[in-house]
């Protein structure tokens, strides 16, 4: 039954997708604000489909940034990047190049100012990580949000956090809002199950700007895993099953 409830919220968010995403175009293109005013509806359709079909609520804690900050999130699923989009008056993410070309994605992120980034350029995409996102400082500020790991990451598993993250705070001299989730539990990466139970997305305390960027990344990762795993617990998580420990 869960495998069908599952299937059926996947249908259902996907088609969304692309009824919402044409049909309200017209408001994107008109403006950024329309763009976002989309996406924010797109992401209450979702968490009310969750709930009903599912029997997955979402939950935020903590305070959302407003002002001009760096936002590095733990990524493990789709349903992290709507939590932290709904929270968020003007998030823009560094995204994969890829994206760009997706349908309906890929034109609401750049419209909202999304910085795309191609991963094989390696040292490359960090230049054009940070040219990107200067570009979309010129037009509106916002909160630049990264997933320091590069990619979703399983609950339990291990990654490191790479520089990106530690190279935007460095360049332009923001603070960093570290923020932790447990999406995983119920949303896997590649998982077709979405399981009942209470999705947290929580923004801790700001790191300030300044410190020395070895110091800064070490200390992120450290607040955003510990956080991160105590709401999986939360969760009901058994990280001695995962294998990961």
């Amino acid at each position: 039954m869960l495998l069908i409830r599952s299937v059926i919220f996947d249908i259902l968010m996907y088609s969304t997708m692309l009824v919402m995403g044409v049909v309200l175009s017209p408001a994107a293109i008109w403006s950024r604000s329309g763009a976002y005013w989309v996406m924010n509806s797109y992401c209450r359709v979702i968490f009310w489909y969750l709930k009903v079909i599912c029997n997955l609520k979402v939950e935020f804690r903590g305070t959302a940034p407003t002002g001009n900050v760096i936002v590095c999130s733990k990524h493990m699923s789709f349903l992290d990047v709507l939590m932290v989009h709904y929270a968020l008056p003007r998030a823009k993410f560094i995204m994969k190049n890829e994206l760009k070309w997706a349908p309906v994605i890929g034109l609401y992120a750049l419209r909202v100012g999304a910085a795309p980034v191609t991963r094989s350029k390696k040292g490359g995409a960090i230049k054009q990580m940070v040219d990107n996102v200067e570009s979309g400082k010129k037009t509106e500020a916002g909160q630049v949000t990264i997933f320091p790991q590069g990619s979703r990451i399983l609950p339990g598993a291990k990654a490191r956090y790479k520089v990106g993250a530690g190279v935007l705070y460095e360049r332009f001299g923001l603070d960093c809002v570290p923020a932790a989730t447990n999406t995983g539990v119920f949303w896997a990466r590649r998982s077709p199950y979405r399981k009942p139970g209470t999705a947290v997305f929580e923004f801790l305390e700001p790191i300030p700007a300044g410190l020395p960027m070895k110091e800064f990344l070490a200390k992120l990762e450290d607040v955003v895993e510990e956080n991160s795993n105590r709401l999986m617990v939360e969760a009901g998580f058994d990280f001695g099953k995962s294998g990961s420990e």
